[in-house]
């Protein structure tokens, strides 16, 4: 739990919409239904059926194999099957089959190789081909073939170069080239044009400013750019969200013992990044949400001994952060899930009294 604490982001989905023109009314959270367990370093999917998918994390001292179900139309959450193997740091990916791909993740003190399915029709977890390695703090990203690239984490020896695949149509993951650099902590991006880019993390030397492209058709990894995370040696627990116009904004994180305000771009095209405007309070394993309006929600995280509330806004159209109200309570090690209805579903977390089990809801004006 201690390293999840140190590297957990979270990684969200993209929507394309309009830029903003530089006004930007604030954002309202509001409460809704608690899930039935509190927990922290957990999943959330959404579901092709509308529902949200939350699975395991932390609860004050347990691991949880506990999963529910959030009902936009209720307002509420329900129980659904439990996973095979209590799990945190782990991730969960849907397929285009519509099943949710549940990866490693982190059991007492030891990473899990095994992974499962998660059947929305019959609301149950079914354990499936285990992967090559054991890790947590990875990245799982869904490629444009139906497979998922699994990337980095962390293993029982210490920060992971490895990455591997997973094929749906066979329920078992290969191993695929190595990145350029043991990493966790990273962030892992889909680009328009197929490729992968993983950017940042933390290896045993340190905090990383390089990033690198992964290539389905080669089962490769080459170096990109580099970040510019001002003046710190790089970057982990950032996050890294697809913006409408191609580009990708890297935000906040932790380096050299310091959380990070400092945001960038990515160019795909000159494959390149630029600072852009930072946010307006340093965070870190805060939630990234790309809104149906093209702006970019970045809600709670941690920094210098603080678990935050606040939230605010990239607006892509002046390239700045502008603030966008406070959640109900404080969070970091939270989900943010984008509703089909625009809201975006903020749930659990670690705030002051510990795991939490509450849940809010973000509506932009």
């Amino acid at each position: 739990m201690q390293r999840l604490l140190a590297i957990v982001g979270f990684f969200v989905v993209s929507l394309a919409g309009a830029c903003g023109n530089g006004t930007h009314p604030e954002g309202h959270f509001t409460a809704t239904g608690s899930m039935g367990v509190a927990r922290a370093g957990h999943a959330a999917t959404l579901l092709p059926n509308g529902l949200g998918l939350i699975s395991g994390g932390y609860d004050n001292g347990s691991l949880l194999a506990s999963a529910e179900l959030f009902d936009p139309g209720a307002a509420a959450f329900a129980p659904t099957g439990s996973l095979g193997a209590a799990r945190e740091g782990h991730m969960a990916t849907l397929l285009p089959n519509g099943m949710v791909l549940v990866t490693g993740g982190e059991s007492g003190s030891s990473a899990l190789a095994s992974a499962e399915l998660y059947d929305p029709g019959a609301g149950t977890f079914t354990a499936t081909g285990s992967m090559v390695t054991a890790r947590y703090g990875h990245t799982a990203t869904l490629l444009p073939s139906g497979t998922v690239l699994i990337a980095g984490g962390f293993g029982d020896g210490g920060s992971l170069v490895s990455a591997e695949i997973y094929d749906p149509g066979t329920g078992k993951f290969t191993a695929t080239g190595n990145m350029g650099a043991a990493r966790d902590g990273h962030t892992a991006t889909l680009l328009p044009s197929g490729l992968v880019l993983i950017a940042g993390g933390f290896t045993g030397f340190g905090y990383l400013v390089s990033a690198e492209l992964y290539d389905q058709s080669t089962g490769g990894f080459t170096p990109t750019g580099s970040m510019h995370p001002g003046s710190y040696t790089g970057r982990c627990a950032h996050t890294a969200t697809l913006l409408p116009n191609g580009t990708v904004l890297v935000a906040g994180g932790y380096a050299d013992d310091t959380t990070i305000a400092n945001a960038e771009l990515y160019d795909p095209n000159a494959g390149v990044f630029a600072a852009t405007g930072s946010l307006t309070a340093a965070r870190r394993s805060h939630t990234a949400t790309l809104l149906p309006s093209g702006m970019m929600l970045v809600a709670g995280g941690y920094a210098s001994g603080a678990i935050l509330a606040s939230a605010e806004s990239y607006d892509p159209g002046i390239g700045r952060f502008v603030a966008d109200g406070s959640m109900t309570e404080t969070r970091w090690l939270h989900t943010a899930t984008l509703l089909p209805s625009g809201t975006v579903l903020i749930a659990g977390g670690w705030d002051l009294g510990g795991a939490a089990a509450s849940a809010e809801l973000h509506t932009q004006p």
